[in-house]
């Protein structure tokens, strides 16, 4: 096996690689919409389990550790923000629920 094979593999945006960011990227929206939107929480919780379950589902169905190439490093990452997401969305959601009753009155 030539060098250029194996650099290739480990250096290329894998399919792991590629759904680690997904679910990263999910996870960071669901973030900004529990920390900027007042009344996205859900949106925000949504968001954040969705990232958080491709990064599980990454790290669980990776055969190998960082610099292999299966995302796991990725995952990792997808499944902490998405919880944070989670989070936050969960405290938007209590915040917009406790603005609305003192509005009530």
């Amino acid at each position: 096996m030539s060098l250029s094979v194996v650099a290739a593999e480990v250096y290329g945006l894998t399919a792991g690689r590629a759904w680690s960011l997904v679910g990263a990227a999910l996870g960071l929206a669901g973030v900004g919409f529990g920390v900027f939107a007042r009344r996205r929480g859900v949106l925000a919780v949504a968001c954040g389990v969705a990232g958080a379950a491709i990064g599980a589902l990454v790290v669980v169905m990776a055969k190998g550790g960082p610099g292999t190439g299966y995302g796991i490093v990725g995952g990792y990452l997808a499944l902490v923000v998405g919880v944070a997401a989670v989070v936050l969305g969960a405290l938007a959601m209590r915040r917009a629920a406790r603005a609305a009753a003192q509005r009530v009155e």
